[in-house]
Order: structure tokens, then C-alpha cells, then sequence
């Protein structure tokens, strides 16, 4: 059928990965409404590092992370930190995330995540070649850094995996690593530079602009809290309660609602281990640094990224605090901090603070697959920090999933109950 006619299917949230599973089921033909809570990409997708990190196939619970937690854990800034007031309720997931750390759990997680990785990376590419936003990306590389002889080297058997993914490292030493970002503190003698690495100039620009694009081609963006959902029995599909009361039919529904996913599908009767890794940062407009490529501080928790009109983006590391404390902007500072120190010179007039919710699972895999409720309801949610870098290529999967297509690769991985007792 052609885009628009047949009946509704809806996307919540809008998102990178809603907008970019939108696109997806347009191009099936599908009827689509987005719904929002807010503004489309003023969630994470507003202020995150930009960074394509289509390397990233490693995932985070691993025997490394096991023996560096006790010291993250308990440093308030480090690079992986949990908030005392929330200490009891993310205990659980940390368990989960802790046992996902065993070589068996590890190595079924790089599968996957290699698998999705290379897929999205091809769906990231189409996508941008037919909405005409590639002008939002540039190739410039990314550059992870390293303080020691020893430190590069414990860190060859990751690069290993990741070039076994296809995404392959090249060493650099002495000229050629001062050459990859002149200026950079000379404590840094060792790095591994990913030639294709490539970054989204502005991450809010560019799904407003997705955004847009949906709309122009006939695609429903609308304002909508959704309450609660209701799986319709016999015909199929799903109803949508929003919090005014008002009900939306949906012969199919897709819920990417990011890091307010959770009790939308334990309204579906799926219970799942979704938490938030909070994340923050600093842009600076006017660094008076040229940031070559994307620096990777991977030893202190966070990166530099190259934004556009020259800007600068100093932000990561995880911090466990839920959705509903305040943010503690003293961990932005000290990432600052480090990086002027890093790339001396570094200057932050006019710098603005930001930080946003990642919505992560314990074993590093976004949830993608259906709900028990219904065949006609699948869930996209749960990246962690490779939302925008994975958003494409989960578009691609759900349309597969609701097309009743087989799947671009296999998706039991990342399927909603892998975490119950029976699965």
C-alpha cells in the first residue's frame, strides 16, 4: 500500500531512534504518527557528543569493568558512578550488568553488537543519502588516546575485536600522533586512530531536520504523553492512552520512548531491566583549540568531539541517579577540567552545561523485538550511549519485524524477555 493510506501505525517517541524507525516504516508504506512527550530531539538526542561510534562493539559489562568498579564506583566523579540516593534501586540492574560480564555473556553480547553495528552502519548511510542529511556529517576520524606504553597495549586485544568487527585501528606514535591533533599535552604518547570515523556536526539539528523530513513526506509528528497502552485482542494492534484521555488506534505500535520506555512496556505485562546512564558535558563555542578529529579520553571517562562552526563538546562518562534527582553538574566540571589540562589552551567562555538520560540495558544490548502483549508491538529502546549510532540500522530491524520480513540479522539477542527466568 502507498504511504498514507491503511490504517495507523505509531511511533513513541521522536527520538533519533523513533524518527529513524519512522523513516523505516514509511518506507513500507505505513501510515505512521510520531508521538512525543516534548519536542522532537530534546531528549538525549539534543546534546550528545555527535560521535558515529560504529567501533564501539564491545560492551561495557566485561572482567575489566569488574575490577576497576570498586574504585569508580565510589569516586562521585569518575568515570562510573552511582548517586547514594539511588544506590538501592540500581542495585539489581548492577547485578544483572556484573553477571552479563562472564566470557560466555560477553562474547554472545560482541556477536550481536558487531552484527548491529555493521548493519547500522549501512542503514546510516542510506538513511542519510535519501533525506539529504549527510551535510550534518563529517569523516574526520577518531583518535583514542593513551598515557603510556603500557596502557596501549592492554588496550590491543579490544582493538583486535573491533578490527575481527571491521572497523580497524591503526597505531600512532611520536610525529603522527602530534601531527592528529597538534597541541595535544604531550603526556599522551600512544594512540589508535579509526581513519572513517565520522561526526554528526550537530545531533539536535540533524533530527529536527529528520524530523521535518518525515513530516514533508507525510508522516504525523505530534505532541503526546502517553499514559498507558492497551494490546487489542483478536483484531490486532494496540490502543494508546494519552494523559488527557485521549485514544489512539494503532494497528501496529512501536515504542522507542528512550529512557521513559520501562513502564510502557510494563503496562504490556513485559517487566524489564531498563535504567539510565546519565550522561553530561560542555559545549564550547569558541574553544580557541581546532579539534582535528574525535579525542578519545578513554582512561579518564570521556571524549572531545568536533562539533560545527568549530565548537567543542567535552562530555561522558556514567553516573546511576534515575530520572528524578537533580543533576550534579560538578562532574561536567571535571571532565572540563581535564580536558584543558589535555589539550592546553582549551578555553571555555560562553560554555554551556548539559546532561541528558541514556536508556541502557545490563548486558549493553538494546531491547528490539516484540512485546508478549502482541505481535504488533515491538520495542526499540535501551542503547545506552550508541542511540544515534545504532538508530538506522533498529529501524531497519523493527520494519522487518512488523513487515513479517526476515530479519537483516538475527534479532534473539536483543529480544525483551532475555532477561526472565523462562527465557
Amino acid at each position: 500500500m502507498a504511504a498514507g493510506e491503511g490504517a495507523e501505525t505509531i511511533v513513541i517517541g521522536a527520538g533519533i531512534v523513533g524518527l529513524m524507525v519512522a523513516r523505516a516504516l514509511l518506507k513500507d508504506g505505513r501510515n505512521v504518527t510520531v508521538l512525543e512527550r516534548g519536542e522532537p530531539g530534546h531528549g538525549a538526542s539534543f546534546g550528545n557528543a555527535g560521535v558515529l561510534a560504529f567501533p564501539e562493539v564491545l560492551p561495557l559489562a566485561s572482567m575489566d569493568s569488574l575490577k576497576q568498579a570498586p574504585k569508580w564506583l565510589f569516586d562521585p566523579l569518575g568515570p562510573l558512578s552511582v548517586r547514594p540516593a539511588y544506590a538501592l534501586k540500581i542495585a539489581p540492574w548492577l547485578f544483572r550488568f556484573f553477571r552479563s560480564a562472564g566470557k560466555t555473556s560477553y562474547d554472545a553480547a560482541l556477536a550481536a553488537q558487531s552484527h548491529l553495528m555493521r548493519l547500522a552502519e549501512m542503514e546510516m548511510d542510506a538513511a542519510l543519502a535519501e533525506t539529504g542529511l549527510s551535510v550534518f556529517v563529517k569523516r574526520v576520524g577518531a583518535l583514542d588516546l593513551f598515557e603510556s606504553e603500557a596502557a596501549f597495549r592492554a588496550a590491543q586485544h579490544e582493538w583486535t575485536l573491533r578490527g575481527q568487527a571491521g572497523f580497524e585501528g591503526r597505531p600512532l606514535t611520536g610525529a603522527e600522533l602530534a601531527e592528529a591533533q597538534p597541541g595535544l599535552n604531550p603526556r599522551f604518547t600512544h594512540g589508535m586512530l579509526f581513519e572513517k570515523g565520522r561526526q554528526v556536526q550537530n545531533p539536535y539539528e540533524l533530527t529536527a531536520a529528520l524530523a521535518q523530513w518525515l513530516a514533508g513526506e507525510g508522516v504525523s509528528v505530534r505532541k503526546g504523553e502517553v499514559a498507558r497502552i492497551e494490546a487489542r485482542q483478536g483484531e490486532g494492534g494496540a490502543t494508546v492512552i494519552l494523559a488527557g484521555g485521549e485514544r489512539l488506534a494503532a494497528s501496529a505500535l512501536v515504542i522507542a520512548g528512550g529512557a521513559w520506555s520501562k513502564p510502557l512496556a510494563a503496562s504490556l505485562g513485559d517487566s524489564l531491566p531498563l535504567d539510565t546512564e546519565r550522561g553530561y558535558n560542555t559545549t564550547l563555542p569558541r574553544p580557541n583549540v581546532d579539534l582535528k578529529r574525535q579525542l578519545y579520553f578513554g582512561g579518564h571517562g570521556f571524549v572531545a568531539s568536533p562539533l560545527a562552526d568549530g565548537a567543542v563538546r567535552i562530555g561522558g562518562a556514567v553516573e546511576f541517579a534515575g530520572l528524578d534527582l537533580a543533576p550534579n553538574f560538578a562532574r561536567s566540571k571535571a571532565m572540563l577540567k581535564k580536558a584543558k589540562a589535555f589539550l592546553p589552551g582549551l578555553s571555555d567562555e560562553g560554555g554551556t552545561e548539559w546532561m541528558g538520560f541514556r536508556p541502557s540495558m545490563p548486558d549493553s544490548l538494546p531491547v528490539i523485538g516484540r512485546s508478549r502483549a502482541s505481535r504488533d508491538i515491538v520495542y526499540a529502546f535501551g542503547h545506552g550511549h550508541l542511540g544515534l549510532t545504532q538508530s538506522a540500522g533498529t529501524g531497519r530491524l523493527v520494519a522487518d519485524l512488523l513487515t513479517g520480513r526476515e530479519p537483516a540479522i538475527d534479532v534473539s539477542p536483543f529480544r525483551p524477555g532475555r532477561f526472565s527466568k523462562s527465557s
